[in-house]
């Protein structure tokens, strides 16, 4: 059985104890966790099964297009992909990316582009996808080698897209993709622009697919003079690291929550294991080596949670978190991994045996300390603002 005393802590209100537990009531009635063979099927699955039933509107900005509030609310967010990420990674992926893939328009797009994006969005009916990643660009996104230009014809304006990207999840079963293209209007970060690019636009192509030990759909996506109206561009030209910094800004801290997700879910399955398990005369959880694990785990959740909700508060209070986000998706990830291999180890043997539900989160959660800024990036923001506020205090 879960902890969920964790929701009275002040961080929280009323709407969002009733959204855990709305959540948690249909998850547990819902949420299919059973060895998936089409992932790509199933993935297309959860989203309408996620939009049906009203999840995605928290992952939308704007209630006149489909968004359950005018502003995401991070804590939402964040109770959301942990409550579902203990049922399912994939559910958990599902609702994250088309927050994700949506979230520039949400937060930059015109009322045009959300008008005909959001509600889709918000209802399961189109897949979205965050197509930032490059072969040699990953945590240096000033390193972007994925190029448009603009061009104008008796059509009207339009920009010309070639390159490539990789490690874009939702890659090979997203409607449309929000993609981040150097345009040049400035040298590095400052020559950025987002665009909103159709999956069926000429000169568009799914170059691989790529497999991973927690299997999602993920690809390589390889453009070739492929046309994209200007009309489908978020914000302004050259502002596209702008658009990007502030789409991960709102949804990194959901990535702990994730984390947290799974490691709550690894302790429960160790805490089942261990009173349950006869070992010499007595259980494995009468045994001080076992209490002293499980002390750590527990110890080690809670310490993250307060990490991660402190950061989601923060950024529904309208303040700045690039410290605490970072702190909080650190801690988070790192502490998941700890606790689900501690979990399977009270496994032993039955701990490596395939679809085991700690064999599938030790699997899941080791993705989490890479993508959206791997911990060595995090250590290194967490660094700078520290050196910032020393800096400042001092002048």
């Amino acid at each position: 059985m879960a902890d969920h005393s964790y929701l009275q802590w002040p961080f929280f209100d009323e709407s969002h104890r009733a959204l855990h537990q709305a959540l948690d009531t249909w998850a547990a009635k819902e949420i299919d966790q059973t060895h998936h063979h089409d992932v790509d099927q199933t993935c297309r699955d959860l989203v309408k099964q996620l939009g049906s039933a009203d999840w995605l509107a928290y992952a939308v900005g704007g209630q006149a297009y489909g968004g359950r509030m005018e502003r995401i609310d991070t804590r939402s967010i964040c109770l959301l992909r942990e409550n579902l990420a203990r049922y399912s990674g994939l559910a958990d992926f599902a609702l994250a990316m088309q927050g994700l893939g949506s979230g520039a328009i949400s937060l930059f797009g015109t009322e045009a582009q959300k008008r005909s994006y959001l509600p889709k969005v918000a209802s399961g009916a189109a897949i979205a996808a965050f197509a930032l990643s490059e072969p040699q660009a990953g945590s240096d996104v000033a390193a972007m080698q994925c190029a448009a230009q603009l061009q104008c014809d008796e059509s009207g304006e339009y920009y010309v897209l070639d390159g490539e990207k990789t490690w874009i999840s939702n890659g090979g079963i997203a409607d449309f993709y929000v993609v981040f293209v150097r345009t040049g209007e400035a040298p590095g970060a400052r020559g950025i622009t987002a665009l909103i690019v159709d999956s069926n636009l000429p000169g568009f192509e799914i170059a691989e697919r790529i497999d991973v030990i927690a299997p999602h759909p993920l690809a390589r996506l390889r453009f070739n003079q492929c046309r994209v109206p200007v009309s489908q561009r978020i914000g302004e030209a050259g502002q596209g690291f702008k658009v990007a910094m502030a789409t991960l800004d709102v949804f990194r801290t959901s990535v702990a929550a994730a984390a947290l997700g799974f490691a709550r879910r690894a302790l429960d399955e160790a805490m089942m294991r261990a009173t349950s398990r006869q070992m010499f005369g007595q259980t494995l959880a009468d045994f001080q080596l076992t209490q002293a694990k499980l002390a750590q785990m527990a110890t080690t959740i809670d310490s993250a949670a307060l990490l991660v909700y402190r950061a989601a508060w923060m950024r529904d209070q309208g303040q700045r978190v690039t410290k605490e986000a970072a702190m909080a998706k650190m801690q988070a990830t790192e502490g998941a991994q700890q606790v689900i291999d501690a979990a399977l180890q009270l496994f032993g043997g039955m701990g490596v045996m395939s679809e085991v539900p700690v064999e599938r989160l030790y699997r899941e959660i080791r993705a989490l300390r890479i993508y959206e800024g791997a911990t060595e990036v995090q250590q290194l923001i967490i660094a700078r603002e520290l050196l910032k506020e020393y800096k400042d205090a001092q002048a």
